[in-house]
């Protein structure tokens, strides 16, 4: 029997679900409320990159026309979120031990390993690429408060920095710094957004209307994919959302598969804090996404500037001065150096947990050494700060080298899409299965999500 038809047996991993830790799900909203958490780390990587640049980039290149697609990239993958974090949960396996139990074997070094694995490492080079356009653009918004400052010292400045708060790998710090940054950034974009309906930029009526007509440019496709790859939960951000659900303890407060009441009663119960989690995401990348494309939309597309290379950050900034004044350079370099510093830090952060899963998926490191496995994620936090600092020097081409990252992670949607629900299928028992609208919805996205990895390879690569 392959390991994807196993039934479910309990993990045996002492980090997805460490022995004794099942504990029964909150009762009340208040006690809900405070296991809340993997929502917050993952909002500050949402809302950045593919916020700041590329939806406001889109709207200053078409106006209001896309505000349907914009709308449709933030809201359909919140179903994939919470139903690839169901298998996770449930299943006690880490996102890549998931990926591993998938059909069709390549030979490795040390022990053969699963299709995604190979496509996952290919994600997570092109990942790296786009970690350097985040540090980059952070880098830029210091600038703009520091002119004399030049950016490449400030990116190095805030490499070093990263590295710092990264050192301990701790969770819960982790959190706390992320709550500061999205409270932050998420205040000074809906407030710029209000305050430009008092301005000859004012997002009118017949401007969301016609955000609805569902048109689509071919001339800013590759834009269009890219703003669809990385807003909202991203191929990166959806399997990074996972690892915090299991460093939050949901896992192991659900604890190890016994078939018995009890275990369903408690699964049941941490799937509602979940639910309730993933939900909490949807709102504020909602609510901090829209603004940027009215601001785009509004602001930049009519005074005709287009965000490109070094001068991204310096660009965008024009969505406050034309609206606001000059003095509000300061405002937006705070609010672009909040969500592009945030989504850094997050970033690396997630990107320090697939290491050492991709060194036990490909038989390089035991399941059981959960004492290296905070080694690894330590170290990583520690030096790949430094090589976005060099990702960035070489490129030096923010929006460029974002959308490197964001065209693969849409061209990885369909593939997680239909790994949870084979998965979901073989393994998990009908009794925690989805019910049958979150069943078909899934289903639904993964075909379109499908056509769009086709358009990712056809736009970018083939068409002219």
């Amino acid at each position: 029997m392959d390991a994807a038809s196993q039934p479910l047996t309990a993990a045996g991993d002492e980090y997805t679900q460490p022995t004794g830790q099942a504990e029964d799900p909150p009762s009340t909203v208040a006690d809900t409320l405070r296991y809340l958490g993997p929502s917050v780390i993952i909002t500050a990587t949402i809302v950045g990159s593919g916020e700041i640049i590329l939806t406001a980039s889109l709207g200053a290149a078409v106006g209001y026309s896309m505000l349907w697609w914009v709308l449709f990239s933030c809201w359909s993958k919140s179903i994939l979120q919470a139903e690839l974090a169901r298998y996770i949960v449930l299943s006690g396996d880490t996102y890549l031990r998931m990926l591993n139990r998938i059909p069709g074997k390549i030979p490795g070094p040390k022990q053969p390993f699963s299709w995604p694995i190979g496509l996952g490492l290919i994600g997570f080079a092109t990942g790296i690429t786009a970690l350097g356009g985040l540090i980059g653009g952070a880098g830029l918004a210091v600038s703009l408060v520091l002119p004399e400052l030049p950016t490449i010292y400030a990116v190095a400045g805030l490499a070093v920095l990263t590295a710092a708060l990264l050192w301990t790998g701790q969770y819960n710090c982790l959190q706390s710094i992320m709550l500061v940054f999205v409270v932050s950034f998420t205040l000074i974009t809906v407030t710029s957004a209000l305050l430009m309906q008092d301005t000859d930029y004012a997002t009118t009526a017949a401007d969301i209307i016609s955000g609805f007509t569902f048109e689509w440019h071919v001339s800013f496709a590759v834009m269009a994919l890219a703003a669809y790859g990385f807003t909202g939960v991203n191929a990166g951000e959806i399997a990074a959302y996972t690892y915090w659900c299991i460093e939050k303890g949901y896992p192991a407060r659900i604890g190890p598969f016994e078939d018995t009441p009890a275990w369903y009663e408690r699964a049941h119960g941490w799937l509602k804090v979940l639910r309730t989690d993933v939900w909490f995401t949807l709102v504020i990348l909602t609510c901090a996404t829209i603004p940027f494309y009215f601001l785009g939309a509004g602001v930049l597309h009519s005074i005709g500037e287009t965000p490109e290379g070094t001068e991204t950050v310096r660009r965008l900034s024009a969505m406050f001065t034309e609206v606001l004044g000059a003095w509000s350079l300061i405002l937006f370099a705070i609010g672009a150096f909040c969500i592009l510093y945030s989504s850094t830090v997050a970033a690396v952060a997630a990107g320090g947990r697939y290491i050492p899963d991709y060194l036990i998926e490909l038989g390089f490191m035991s399941r059981e050494r959960v004492d290296l496995r905070h080694k690894i994620i330590r170290w990583y936090g520690l030096i790949v700060p430094f090589i976005g600092l060099g990702m960035y020097w070489g490129f030096q081409n923010p929006v460029l080298m974002v959308t490197i990252g964001a065209c693969f992670a849409a061209f990885m949607l369909p593939i997680q899409s239909g790994i949870t629900i084979y998965l979901q299928k073989k393994r998990l028992p009908e009794a925690v299965q989805p019910h049958w609208p979150a069943k078909y919805l899934l289903r639904i996205l993964f075909v379109v999500q499908a056509v769009l990895a086709a358009l990712v390879i056809y736009f970018p690569i083939l068409g002219d």
